[in-house]
């Protein structure tokens, strides 16, 4: 296995693969969409965001609309780099 690069673990998990994958695709997206899109628990969806947070691969604003809680999340620019190296690193295995 000497000629395959590791996967980064953080976007190994199918529900954060998922999350980063759709927030390459928009501006920045709010967690009510985030959850429908990806099928999660809301609880589950937190976590996950959390991780990614905490990696800095995603900035996750909490605000109010009214009085009722928004989250949004966005990708950042290492988000975006990690999420290429990661499919690069998937090209290796399949190539």
């Amino acid at each position: 296995m000497s000629g395959f690069k590791p996967l980064d673990p953080l976007l190994h998990s199918q529900l954060r693969l998922a999350v980063v994958s759709l927030l390459l695709g928009v501006e920045s997206a709010e967690f009510t969409f985030i959850k429908e899109k990806t099928g999660a628990t809301a609880g589950n969806l937190s976590v996950q965001l959390d991780k990614l947070s905490e990696a800095k691969y995603i900035e996750v604003e909490k605000a109010f609309k009214g009085k009722k809680p928004v989250t949004t999340c966005k990708i950042t620019k290492t988000g975006v780099e990690a999420f290429e190296a990661y499919v690069n690193a998937l090209k290796g295995y399949i190539e």
